[in-house]
């Protein structure tokens, strides 16, 4: 690429005390301190909303108002959540609820309906079609079924190996994660 006055050079690696470069067309946005302490201050208001969804999993959130609390446009928000977390804030927050509703569903005191409500959803058939699609099973199957093989195990421990996946196309291997531990 030439300009007027001869070939561009590449001045090599920007040194340790200047700011970075980074080319956007005609225009030159130059990396400082003030733009990594903005993107520091972003990963902390999004840990606040997904601890804020951990937390209140059962109230109606949506993007909007988790976008608001962080202080973001929805649409930078779910983008920051995604690249942040490597998930949308709408399948986390469903996988926070499904995950809930399994521990729910093995006390066997509540019903599928009952726990779908319990855990913030308002449709028991997107529920369900939800839970079958992480669990691998429909809930009132999951909630008949015995669960007693886990009794010994510590909750931490439960909790970690009974996490809902996301199947992503690929077939389920032979014997869900819950079976091993559930």
């Amino acid at each position: 690429m030439a300009v007027a006055g001869g070939p561009v050079q590449d001045p090599g690696p920007p040194a340790a005390a200047s700011p970075r470069p980074l080319g956007l067309g005609t225009c030159l946005l130059w990396e400082t301190e003030q733009v990594r302490r903005q993107d520091l201050d972003d990963l902390v208001r999004l840990r606040r909303a997904r601890d804020r969804m951990d937390r209140d999993y059962a109230e109606p959130l949506d993007v909007p108002a988790l976008a608001r609390d962080a202080l973001m446009s929805p649409g930078h928000f779910s983008r920051s959540f995604r690249a942040a977390f490597g998930e949308t804030p709408y399948s986390y927050l469903m996988t926070r609820r499904i995950e809930r509703a399994k521990s729910l569903l093995r006390r066997g005191d509540l019903t599928v309906t009952e726990v779908c409500f319990a855990v913030g959803c308002t449709s028991l058939g997107s529920f369900s079609a939800r839970f079958t699609q992480l669990v691998g099973e429909s809930p009132s199957t999951y909630r008949s079924r015995s669960h007693d093989h886990g009794a010994a195990i510590p909750a931490c421990m439960v909790k970690i190996h009974t996490r809902p996946v996301r199947n992503t196309g690929q077939e389920r291997r032979s014997g869900s994660r819950d079976s091993a531990v559930a």
